[in-house]
C-alpha cells in the first residue's frame, strides 16, 4: 500500500513517516542514492536534516543524492534545522540567515520546505528571529518554519514577533519515551507521571494545529533502543505479538503506535538500512484499535491511574 500521506498543519501534504538523515554522512553515494530511492518508493517524500549532521556531510550527501538518483526537487519536502553551535545555541539573525545559506550550497537546491530552529535559545531576541523569517520566506529561500524541542511558551514567545506560523515541533516521543502523554493522563496526582515536563506541549501544539514530530521513535528514556532490548522484555514480547496479529515486521508496530495517536503525529525515522526502512514503512498497513494501543502502553512499564 506504500506510506500514507497526511496535511501538516493542514497545509502539506507529506508522507506520514519521514526518514531522518542524521546518519547518512557516513554512507557512499551508491548506498545512500539506495536508502533515498527505496524511501520514495515506499510514498516517503519528507527528509529530515541538521546543519550540525556530520558536520554538514549528511547535507551535503542528500544533495550529491538528488543529482544521482534524479529525483524532482517538487516531489519531495526538505527540512532541516539550525541554531546549535559547538557549547552554545544561537537563535541571532545572522546566524539563522548564514545556516541558511549553507545549507542551501551543501543541499545544492534553492530552497528549503521547512526550517526548525533546534533547540531553545535562552537568549533569544524574537525580533531577530522574526527579522530572519522574513528575509528567508520573502526571498523564497524557506518555504515553511518550526521548531524543535520547544515548550508552549517558548513558542508564544516566538509567535508573538513572527508573522509566518509555527507548523511543526520536533520531539522525542516512542513507547519507552512517554512523558508528553503520561503527564495527560496522570492529572491531579501526585506521583511521578502527574509532572509536566513540557508545559501540556502534546494539548497544546493540537490546539495551535502545530504538527508533532517524533523522533528517536526507537529510543528508551536512559537504556538505548528498545527493541530486542532484554530490559524491555514485556514490551518486546507485546510488540512480537502485534506483529503476528497484523502480519507485518515487529519494526512497524512502534511506529504504528505513534500513528495511532489521533494528533497526527510524523515519526522521523533514522535507519540507514535498506531492508530495515521497508520494515518500519508496513507501520502504515496497520491500524491499531484502542485496546492494542494501551496494551503496547502498559507493557512498555506505563500504569494507567
Amino acid at each position: 500500500m506504500g506510506v500514507k500521506i497526511i496535511k501538516i498543519a493542514n497545509e502539506i501534504a507529506a508522507s506520514e513517516i519521514s526518514l531522518g538523515c542524521m546518519r547518512i554522512w557516513s554512507m557512499g553515494l551508491k548506498d545512500a542514492s539506495k536508502l533515498i530511492d527505496t524511501a520514495l518508493e515506499e510514498g516517503i517524500n519528507f527528509f529530515d536534516h541538521a546543519d550540525i549532521y556530520g558536520s554538514g556531510k549528511s547535507e551535503e550527501l542528500f544533495g550529491d543524492v538528488l543529482k544521482e538518483v534524479g529525483i524532482e526537487r517538487e516531489k519531495i519536502y526538505i527540512q532541516t534545522k539550525c541554531g546549535i553551535r559547538r557549547g552554545l545555541y544561537d537563535f541571532s539573525k545572522s546566524h539563522i540567515l548564514e545556516s541558511v545559506d549553507a545549507s542551501l550550497k551543501r543541499l545544492k537546491t534553492d530552497y528549503i520546505d521547512v526550517l526548525l530552529l533546534h533547540r531553545p535559545d535562552t537568549l533569544v531576541e524574537p525580533e531577530e528571529v522574526a527579522e530572519a523569517f522574513s528575509i528567508l520566506h520573502s526571498t523564497g529561500k524557506v518555504r515553511n518554519f518550526g521548531v524543535s524541542n520547544h515548550n508552549p511558551m517558548q513558542i508564544e514567545l516566538l509567535s508573538k514577533y513572527v508573522n509566518q506560523p509555527i507548523m511543526i515541533n520536533q520531539l522525542q516521543l516512542s513507547l519507552a519515551h512517554t512523558g508528553m502523554i503520561d503527564a495527560g493522563l496522570h492529572v491531579n496526582m501526585r506521583v511521578d507521571g502527574s509532572i509536566d515536563r513540557d508545559g501540556s506541549i502534546l494539548d497544546y501544539c493540537r490546539l495551535k494545529n502545530i504538527t508533532i514530530q517524533a523522533w528517536s521513535p526507537f529510543q528508551s528514556t536512559f537504556d538505548g533502543v528498545f527493541l530486542d532490548n532484554p530490559k524491555f522484555e514485556m514490551l518486546n514480547k507485546k510488540i512480537d505479538e502485534f506483529a503476528k496479529k497484523y502480519n507485518v515486521p515487529k519494526e512497524a508496530i512502534p511506529i504504528a503506535w505513534i500513528l495511532r495517536h489521533p494528533a497526527r503525529i510524523q515519526p522521523i525515522v533514522g535507519t540507514t538500512n535498506v531492508n530495515r526502512l521497508k520494515e518500519i514503512c508496513r507501520a502504515s498497513d496497520v491500524n491499531l484499535t484502542r485496546e492494542d494501543w494501551y496494551e503496547l502502553y502498559r507493557a512498555a512499564g506505563n500504569e494507567i491511574p
